[in-house]
């Protein structure tokens, strides 16, 4: 019997060192390779905190997408509300519907400000929650240019600089209503206080409950990569995961930081420094441990390639536009601030079905958010937005 289990052990042994399967990553130990992959089905239960000016836009214009690729119910502000009650902590009662559909939403993307418990009650008990982080070195230049108009402590500075130079001398954390944009913004978009004391023992905490509520954060300045994470991740396909970049500016309102400004947001944004140095570690560990860096590689160039193929048949001029030369107004994007949101121009002469492919693409946040929950709840009042319609017919 030992014998015979021997030369079992060693015919699938050989199997093995014969086998050629490029799907695997170089990264793999061999014990793991002895393991047939199991097989994968795509997760149609998910949460994405939408964290403010992290490239979360074109995340949750792919989240509405696959919604309604595959007839997902998605967890819609409610009433003419497009934020889920942002900045308010989320409760339940911001979705619409919840008390007749409870937990079979599919779903969720809309801005919120993370209640986990709360959440669990809209979403079901395997749902997939993942986030996106940005470095807060260009996401408070972004913030500031952004919510200039809003922000007490933007507006009566000259301009980032200035602002960054003295930070308090602007910042009062009583105005905390809008102030939040103005320092760790991420830290109180996942439910924690913005200005809380930059404490070692607290801030680890807090980093330990993060990775407990969520299954992957992402890293926009990899936006390409964590779309191939992502795709991994939730076993979806290629196409699922392709994008145009949304809600993005023009570069001449970028304002260009000096030295001595990024390392006052290092100090000034502590707390969303240190999470953002956390997950840019555990992103990259989660790539090797996965996919690996060569596979990787790969990926991002299939999907690079097949995002220049759909802007070369979707859009008039091939990439962004400024919004003076938008032409449809009905894909205007939000304008805020001293920002110039940029958007795009569709060709003419594309067939239904393209033009419908197209036309999501490249639909800014508000817009959609509207469309769907027309979509949804066809017997509510249209959310308002004082921009044309995109379509004349919602059964389109």
């Amino acid at each position: 019997l030992v014998i015979v289990s021997l030369c079992l052990g060693l015919v699938f042994l050989s199997g093995f060192f014969h086998r050629k399967d490029k799907s695997y990553s170089v990264s793999k130990s061999h014990e793991e390779l002895l393991i047939p992959p199991t097989p994968c089905h795509a997760k149609t239960n998910v949460m994405f905190l939408k964290t403010h000016k992290t490239a979360s836009s074109t995340v949750l214009n792919i989240m509405f997408r696959f919604a309604e690729r595959h007839n997902l119910t998605v967890a819609l502000p409610a009433d003419q509300l497009h934020h889920l009650g942002y900045p308010r902590t989320f409760l339940a009662q911001f979705v619409e519907d919840f008390e007749a559909i409870g937990q079979n939403y599919n779903i969720m993307c809309n801005h919120l400000r993370f209640n986990p418990s709360e959440v669990q009650k809209v979403m079901a008990p395997n749902t997939f929650y993942f986030s996106i982080l940005r470095n807060p070195i260009p996401l408070l230049e972004s913030s500031y240019m952004y919510y200039k108009n809003n922000v007490p402590a933007f507006r009566t500075s000259r301009d980032v600089n200035e602002y960054l130079a003295s930070p308090t001398r602007y910042y009062r954390p009583e105005d905390s209503r809008w102030n939040i944009y103005a320092r760790n913004i991420m830290w109180f978009d996942f439910g924690y206080d913005n200005n809380a004391e930059d404490n070692a023992e607290y801030i680890q905490a807090v980093l330990k409950e993060i990775e407990k509520n969520f299954h992957l954060i992402l890293i926009a300045e990899y936006f390409d990569e964590s779309m191939i994470l992502l795709k991994h991740t939730l076993c979806w396909d290629l196409d699922d995961v392709i994008y145009f970049k949304l809600n993005s500016r023009s570069q001449d309102t970028v304002q260009t930081l000096t030295p001595e400004s990024e390392e006052r947001i290092k100090a000034w944004c502590s707390l969303d420094w240190k999470l953002y140095l956390h997950f840019n570690q555990s992103f990259w560990r989660r790539i090797e441990e996965t996919i690996g860096l060569e596979v990787l590689e790969k990926e991002v160039n299939h999907l690079r390639a097949r995002q220049k193929e759909l802007m070369e048949t979707c859009l008039l001029e091939q990439e962004a536009v400024g919004k003076d030369h938008i032409k449809n107004k009905a894909l205007l994007p939000f304008q805020s601030g001293a920002a110039n949101i940029l958007g795009y121009n569709l060709k003419q002469d594309l067939d239904n079905r393209m033009l419908r492919i197209c036309q999501r693409m490249v639909m800014p946040e508000l817009q959609y958010t509207s469309y769907l929950y027309a979509v949804q709840h066809p017997h509510k009042t249209r959310k308002q937005l004082g921009l044309p319609l995109l379509w004349t017919s919602l059964q389109e």
